[in-house]
Order: structure tokens, then C-alpha cells, then sequence
């Protein structure tokens, strides 16, 4: 027993030392900034409305703003400049919007008139199945590991869109990306709170995803990101540039234009990089294979429509949420609005209700349309819009209004009857709950208008919360997260099928002639707020910088569309000026306001650029992040 005691003394001494040692390593280690860059943030501070005559461009950083305008400038068309500026998104905003994640996009050909959407969103590898989750004890798809990698979509998107409006090449596209990407941009406001973790949390992030923390900590967990420290991104900038030679290649081997681009999506899905995501998957067990990239398609489809008085909103299809706004704003269709007051308890309640209602029905019956028949032509009637209308009360609904019933449909069930999971220890998800991890969230957005009169809105996304690609910069996100796997859900995770995916975009027409285009990021706020600014624009009268820069409000009633689901019966968030005016009487209503601070990043980063009466051409930044916008 004596003997025992002196062990434990010396153990306890020898594990004192030991911390002792390593807190004065730690305090020796370097943390502050390594190269800090002039640069004026653009966040929380008021924007100008931008009018033109001849072409606009708001993107979610300046810098993808300046290369959009640039090609712009020399005669490129709308495609072009959406390509160039989401590709300098992928390096400057690159922990929201990465190079293979996901990049909804819909196109107005101004000569036709037509709005095309492209399928920006990846499917589930061939084995995803609810039942390899199940088995290793998970009830949502998890965070921080490789099981919630999708299929990259992004990749695809651009090519489509260089093959069919493009006029310039990759080479040339990618030119400012690669150049930003190896020279450094100053870490802005977005960028540095997107990745602000503490101390435990850059620990953490080291050990479950060292080649994430090697590429956006450069390996030194120790040390936070510093406002307007020097950021760069070299292997991303090498990959870029394979992608770019691989074209050049095949147009020196005398290939079209069209062969060239061929050849950079080819490089992507079926040559080397295809190849070292299979390699990565194999070592770590993941579930994506070679061919599950081989085979991957997008393409074009016809866009999810609705009306508004004199207004048609045009959508991405139902592996998004661009359905909502219609939805939203049907139900809203005959409402006086006006006679409630801008932002009144009155007001935000009956916008409020709109969109619960609403969440209802996207929960209840909107999926993939490849595996889920969604009941369009009903959820997007008038009469249908009516039916659900009568479903608004004078008090907050608390739960979610249960969704329309629809003849011949069956609405999804709630969240219920999960598979069973084995029983056991889950590594990855007892070191993630030691701390809250944000890494990189949000996601951005594009909106075009060139000269032509064409529009191009891409709303890009995805986050380094899984494990990147060795040596490439390439973050593979984590868009499985917005699976359920639950079977009998709508959104149900199968093989091959594509997540309910919240980045989408919008196109909206005034009396069938193109009105507006803009989207923004925000997971479950986006149609909130969309809807929101375009109420201020033409209900009360604001231009369309005032409809951006006014307080929001967004409810929280709505099962979060990210793992695990959370929610909050009856929550409404509230900017700080808003929920002075209006909290008292919305918990008079029966809500639980929430307080955030005026010009909050949570309440979306809308950029819209709309053609006014005149022929002039209007754009609005969002004040709440980096978004700029520009043009002649």
C-alpha cells in the first residue's frame, strides 16, 4: 500500500511537470499575426446603390467582384464573369465556398427569354445507405467526418456553363484565382469570424482533420487567424493551374474550345483528381468511389415557378429550397402588408406564419425529383395557396402547422422511427462535442447581368468540415449533413440521391420581362430573407440597397436542414434595432425573440442586381458581409 501511495505521488508529480512543461511551450510558441495586409473591411459598414447603364456584378468579396467586372470589361459574357468570380470566391471566401462543393446556378438568355437552372448539387455515393450510418451508431450524418463528403457538383457546374455561354477559356478564367490564391488576400472580417476558434477547438480541428488545419492554420494550431493577416493558398492555387494546363493541353493537340473544357472537367471526375479522392476514400474508409465521380452529371433542367401579382419567381428544382419563395409569397398574395406597417409585431408575425406554413410543406413533400415525385403543380397553385393562407392564426404557431394534405401524396413523416443504432463509442464524435466547431459556415453568392442583357446567380457553398485532399486545396464539404436518415423522411438519404441542399438561386420577371436576379447565403434564412427584401422593394417602396440594408427577422420553428436538426418551437431572431421595436409585442403574440446584433452574417449576404423602369441597371451589397458590387 505504501509503495502504491509513492507511485500515485510521483505519477501526480511527473503528470504536473508534464502540463507545467507543455503550458511553457505553448506560451513560447508564436501567435501573433505573420504578415498583415492594408485592407478596409467592408462588413457592418453602409454600401452605396450602384446604378449602370451597361453591365453589374455583386459577388461576396471584392475581389470576386473586381475579376467579374474585369471580364466584363474586355467583352466577356455573363457566364464568363460568374465562372472567374466564383473561382476568386473559392480562394477568398474558400471556407465557405469550395472548389468541388456545391454551386446551384440559374441562366436568362436575354435574346430568348428563357431562365435555364443547372443541378448544382452532388448525389450520395453508391454506398450511402441509411443502414451503413445505422451501423456505425449514427441517428443524423455526422460532422467532421468523411462519410458526409457528396459527390463535388461545382466542378461540373462551370464547365456546363463555359460549354454553354461561355466565350473565354479556363486558362484565362482562372487566371485571377491562381494569382490571389498564391499571393496572399488579407483574412477579412467573414473570412477571420468563420474560422475564430478557440484554443481547445484548433486543438481539436489538428487532431480530427490535420490536412484542413496544415491548409487553413498552415499547421500551427496554436496560432488564431488574425484580421487582415496574409492568407494564401498554394496547393489550391497548383490545382487550379492543373486544371487550366489540362486545357491547354488539349488545344494545343489541336481541340476545340469545347474539347479544352472537356478536358478540365475530365482532369476533375475521371482523371487524377478523381483518382486521389478514391486513394483518400479507400485509406479512410470512406464511401465515395472512382466511379461514383466517373459517372457524375448535373444538367439542365426547366426551373421551379411561382407568381406574385405581376411577379414570377423563377427557382433552382427540388434538390434545393427554390421553391420556397413562391410558396411563401403565394400564401402572402392578397394580404395587406402595407396597412401592418414595415417590420410591425403584426407584420412579422403574418410574414412569419407565411414561412412556417411553408416549411411545412418543403419538409413534408419537397426532395430530389429523382427518387421523390414532388407534387409541384399543387404546392405552387393558387388555390392551394389559399387553402394554406386560412391555416394563419392571430398567436404564433409554436411546433410547425402540420403540412397541406394532397390527394395522391403522402407526406413525409416527422422526425420519427430512426433506424436503430448499434451501440458503441463514436471516436470522431466524442473529441467534436468537447467543443462547439465552426468551421468556415455560411456559404456566398454571385449575380451577373452583362451587357447583353443575359444574368447568370450561382449561390456556392461548402465548408472544411471533413477531411481535404491531400496536396490539393481541395475541401470536399459536408453537404450529406442535410440528409435525414430516416427512411421514412422525404429527404431520406438513398445512393445516388441528392440532398435538399438550402444554397439556391433566383431569378425573378416583372410582367414577363426580367426584373431581378440575387440570392444569398444563410442555410434555412435564405428564402426568409430573399423574401423579405424583395417585400421591402415593392411593397414599401424601398430601392433595392434600402430593401438589402434593412433589419430582419428569421423564425427558428423549422427542424434545421443541417444535422442534427435542431430547432426552437415558436423562436423568432431579430436584428438588434428590430428587436427593440418589435420583441415586446411579438412575445405579446406568443414568440421567444431571440437578440442578434444589427448587421448580422446570420441573417444572410444578399446581392441582387435589377433592371429598373428606366433600363438602368440597379445593384444592392449586403452591409452584413463582404458583399460588393459594381459595374458601368
Amino acid at each position: 500500500m505504501k509503495h502504491f501511495v509513492k507511485f500515485l505521488k510521483w505519477a501526480g508529480i511527473s503528470i504536473l511537470a508534464l502540463i507545467v512543461l507543455m503550458a511553457g511551450i505553448y506560451a513560447l510558441l508564436p501567435k501573433g499575426p505573420r504578415d498583415l495586409m492594408d485592407y478596409n473591411d467592408r462588413t457592418r459598414q453602409p454600401r452605396q446603390l450602384f446604378s449602370g447603364k451597361q453591365y453589374a456584378a455583386v459577388t461576396g468579396t471584392p475581389w470576386a467582384t473586381a475579376a467579374a467586372l474585369s471580364v466584363l470589361e474586355r467583352g466577356g459574357s455573363a457566364c464568363d464573369a460568374a465562372v472567374s468570380a466564383l473561382l476568386v470566391l473559392n480562394i477568398t471566401h474558400g471556407e465557405a465556398t469550395s472548389f468541388p462543393g456545391v454551386a446551384p446556378a440559374l441562366v436568362y438568355n436575354a435574346q430568348t427569354g428563357q431562365v435555364r437552372s443547372y443541378i448544382g448539387a452532388g448525389k450520395a455515393p453508391e454506398a450511402a445507405t441509411i443502414e451503413r450510418f445505422a451501423a456505425r451508431g449514427f441517428k443524423t450524418v455526422p460532422e467532421l467526418d468523411i462519410w458526409a463528403q457528396l459527390v463535388p457538383a461545382s466542378p461540373d457546374v462551370l464547365t456546363a456553363l463555359l460549354n454553354d455561354c461561355g466565350t473565354l477559356s479556363f486558362s484565362e478564367l482562372a487566371a485571377p484565382a491562381i494569382q490571389i490564391a498564391r499571393e496572399g488576400f488579407p483574412a477579412h472580417a467573414i473570412f477571420q469570424r468563420n474560422l475564430d476558434l478557440s484554443t481547445l477547438e484548433r486543438f481539436g480541428f489538428a487532431i480530427l482533420l490535420p490536412e484542413n488545419t496544415r491548409v487553413f492554420l498552415r499547421g500551427e494550431w496554436w496560432r488564431p487567424i488574425h484580421l487582415h493577416d496574409r492568407m494564401t493558398f498554394p496547393d489550391l492555387a497548383n490545382t487550379l493551374q492543373a486544371l487550366a494546363d489540362a486545357e491547354q493541353s488539349a488545344l494545343q493537340s489541336g481541340g476545340t474550345r469545347s474539347d479544352g473544357i472537356q478536358a478540365v472537367r475530365d482532369y476533375f471526375y475521371q482523371g487524377v483528381i478523381a483518382q486521389e479522392i478514391d486513394t483518400m476514400h479507400k485509406d479512410q474508409h470512406g464511401l465515395m468511389t472512382y466511379n461514383d465521380l466517373a459517372t457524375y452529371s448535373g444538367g439542365w433542367e426547366t426551373p421551379v415557378t411561382g407568381n406574385y401579382g405581376e411577379y414570377t419567381f423563377y427557382g433552382n428544382g427540388t434538390w434545393s429550397q427554390g421553391i420556397m419563395e413562391p410558396l411563401i409569397l403565394q400564401i402572402l398574395e392578397g394580404v395587406d402588408l402595407k396597412s401592418m406597417g414595415h417590420n410591425s409585431p403584426q407584420y412579422i408575425h403574418t410574414v412569419a406564419q407565411a414561412i412556417e406554413i411553408a416549411m411545412a410543406d418543403r419538409d413534408a413533400y419537397v426532395a430530389d425529383p429523382a427518387f421523390v415525385n414532388v407534387p409541384l403543380e399543387t404546392l405552387l397553385s393558387k388555390p392551394y395557396a389559399t387553402q394554406r393562407r386560412e391555416k394563419m392564426t392571430a398567436s404564433a404557431f409554436g411546433n410547425l402547422p402540420a403540412p397541406g394534405e394532397i390527394a395522391g401524396f403522402q407526406a413525409g413523416s416527422a422526425e420519427t422511427d430512426f433506424p436503430q443504432p448499434a451501440a458503441g463509442f463514436n471516436l470522431t464524435e466524442t473529441l467534436a462535442s468537447l467543443s462547439d466547431f465552426t468551421i468556415g459556415q455560411d456559404t456566398s453568392q454571385v449575380a451577373i447581368v452583362d451587357a447583353q442583357g443575359n444574368a447568370v446567380v450561382i449561390t456556392p457553398s461548402d465548408f472544411p468540415k471533413t477531411p481535404m485532399l491531400p496536396g490539393t486545396g481541395l475541401n470536399l464539404g459536408n453537404r450529406m449533413n442535410q440528409f435525414r436518415l430516416n427512411p421514412a423522411n422525404v429527404n431520406a438519404l438513398q445512393p445516388g440521391k441528392r440532398p435538399r441542399i438550402t444554397p439556391h438561386a433566383v431569378i425573378v420577371f416583372k410582367n414577363d420581362k426580367f426584373f431581378m436576379a440575387y440570392n444569398t447565403p444563410g442555410g434555412d434564412t435564405q428564402a426568409q430573407t430573399l423574401v423579405q427584401v424583395f417585400l421591402n422593394l415593392v411593397i414599401f417602396d424601398m430601392d433595392i440597397q434600402q430593401a438589402i440594408s434593412a433589419p430582419r427577422f428569421y423564425s427558428i420553428s423549422a427542424p434545421s436542414s443541417f444535422a442534427p436538426h435542431e430547432f426552437t418551437p415558436g423562436g423568432l431572431r431579430l436584428e438588434a434595432d428590430l428587436f427593440a421595436t418589435a420583441a415586446d409585442g411579438l412575445k405579446a403574440l406568443g414568440y421567444l425573440p431571440e437578440e442578434a446584433p444589427a448587421w448580422d452574417k446570420d441573417f444572410g449576404a444578399v446581392g441582387a442586381i435589377l433592371r429598373g423602369a428606366d433600363g438602368s441597371l440597379y445593384a444592392g451589397a449586403d452591409p452584413r458581409e463582404e458583399t460588393s458590387a459594381g459595374g458601368r
